[in-house]
C-alpha cells in the first residue's frame, strides 16, 4: 500500500497556497482522483432520485431506560436545503443526529438517507453521509496530514486518489500550511475546520454538523459559517446543522426543526415557522419605531389618535409602539403622520427570526 508522507503534502499545499477556495469548486469535477467536494450526484439504483427527500426521519423514537430522548420525531429535507435543529440542552438533537449517523439504532421508527434505512442498509448510508461531531479525539504524535490520510484511507481511498482526496480538503478548509502541525496543538477554530474536513474526505452528499460553531471566537465563528454556505450553495450539499447561536442559523438555513423534550414542535421552511408565529396568541402584533427630528411628546399623541396603535412607549426622540394594521395600513398611517406635520427621519419594524421563534414556540422543558 503506498504512503502518503506530511511532508508531501506540506509541499502540495504550498504549491496550491494561492489557490482559492472558488478555485476548489471550479476544479473539483476535473482531477483525476474521482470528485471531491463536487456537486451532488445521483446515486446508482437510487429510487426517485427527483422525489426521495435527502433525508428523513419517520416516527423516530429512542429511549434510555424510562426517559424518552427522542420520541416520535418526524420530519424531511430535500436535496440542497440547509436544515437548522433547533433545541436547547438535552432537547435528543445529538441522538436524533447519531441515528441518522447509523451511531446509534432507534427504540422504534427508522431514518432514512436518500431512501436508505439506517437500520437495513448503514454501509450505504455511510457512503453519502458526513457526521461532524460536536468534540472528536485529539491524538498524540499525529500532524494534519496523517489525521486527515488515516480517515481517507479508512474510506478506501488509495494511491493517487487519496493523496488527492487530502491535499483538495486541505486546500477548502485552508490547513494546508498546518500539513505537519500536530493536532494536539491546534486552535478550537483550526481543529474545527480539521473536523470538517475529516467530514468532507469522502465527498459525502448530506452533512450532519452537531454544534460546529461551538467555542468558537468571533472570527473562527465567521470563517466557519462561509465555508458551510459555500458547501451549501456552491456545492450543493443537503446540511443538518445545530446550534445554540441561533441568529447565524438565520443566516444559512431555509428550513428548520424546532425540538424539546425529544418531541418536534415545529418544522418546514423558516419562512413557514415565522407565519405560525402570527397565529399564536400575542403575536398578531408588530413592533415598530419612529424616530423625529424633534417633539417625541407630540408624536406620541397623534399615535394615541390613530387605529391598531397600542402600548406606546418615549425614548429620547424615538417612539416606539405595538401596530395591528398590515403594510397598506403602515403605509397609510406614515402618510398620515408626515401630512401631519411629523418629521420621521427613521421608520423601522422588528423583524422576527428563528431566535425569536424558538423563545415562542418551545416552554424551557428540561428533561
Amino acid at each position: 500500500m503506498q504512503s502518503i508522507t506530511s511532508k508531501e503534502l506540506h509541499t502540495n499545499g504550498q504549491s496550491n497556497s494561492t489557490t482559492s477556495t472558488i478555485d476548489v469548486v471550479n476544479d473539483v469535477c476535473t482531477h483525476p482522483g474521482g470528485p471531491i467536494l463536487s456537486e451532488s450526484v445521483p446515486t446508482p439504483g437510487s429510487p426517485g432520485i427527483e422525489t426521495t427527500p435527502a433525508f428523513e426521519f419517520r416516527n423516530l423514537h429512542r429511549y434510555f431506560g424510562k426517559l424518552k430522548a427522542v420520541n416520535d420525531v418526524s420530519f424531511k429535507a430535500h436535496p440542497g436545503q440547509v436544515v437548522g435543529f433547533i433545541g436547547p440542552n438535552g432537547a435528543g438533537k445529538t441522538t436524533a443526529m447519531r441515528i441518522l449517523a447509523t451511531l446509534d439504532l432507534p427504540t422504534a421508527g427508522d431514518a432514512f438517507v436518500e431512501g436508505y434505512s439506517v437500520i437495513d442498509d448503514p454501509d450505504k448510508v455511510r457512503r453519502i453521509l458526513g457526521f461532524m461531531p460536536d468534540s472528536f479525539g485529539r491524538y498524540p504524535n499525529v500532524n494534519v496530514a496523517e489525521y486527515l490520510d488515516f480517515y481517507a484511507r479508512a474510506y478506501g481511498f488509495r494511491g493517487a486518489a487519496r493523496r488527492d482526496a487530502v491535499e483538495r480538503v486541505m486546500v477548502f478548509t485552508e490547513l494546508g500550511r498546518l500539513a505537519e502541525k500536530p493536532i494536539d496543538t491546534l486552535s478550537k477554530g483550526l481543529s474545527q475546520r480539521l473536523g470538517l474536513g475529516r467530514t468532507l474526505i469522502h465527498d459525502p452528499r448530506i452533512l450532519i454538523l452537531d454544534e460546529p460553531a461551538a467555542g468558537l471566537d468571533p472570527r473562527a465563528r465567521v470563517e466557519l459559517r462561509e465555508l458551510i454556505h459555500l458547501l451549501a450553495t456552491g456545492l450543493k450539499k443537503t446540511i443538518l446543522i445545530s446550534s445554540h447561536i441561533l441568529t447565524e442559523l438565520s443566516e444559512i438555513c431555509d428550513s428548520a426543526a424546532i425540538i424539546e423534550a425529544g418531541r418536534i414542535l415545529a418544522s418546514g421552511t423558516v419562512a413557514q415557522i415565522m407565519e405560525t408565529l402570527k397565529t399564536r396568541p400575542g403575536r398578531s402584533t408588530s413592533l415598530l419605531t419612529l424616530r423625529v427630528l424633534r417633539n417625541a411628546e407630540a408624536l406620541e399623541r397623534l399615535l394615541l389618535e390613530q387605529p391598531f396603535v397600542a402600548q406606546i412607549s418615549v425614548a429620547a426622540q424615538s417612539v416606539s409602539f405595538h401596530y395591528e394594521g398590515d403594510d397598506a395600513a403602515r403605509a397609510r398611517l406614515l402618510k398620515h403622520l408626515i401630512d401631519q406635520g411629523a418629521e420621521i427621519v427613521e421608520f423601522s419594524g422588528k423583524t422576527e427570526n428563528l431566535e425569536d421563534a424558538f423563545m415562542a414556540i418551545t416552554e424551557g422543558i428540561m428533561q
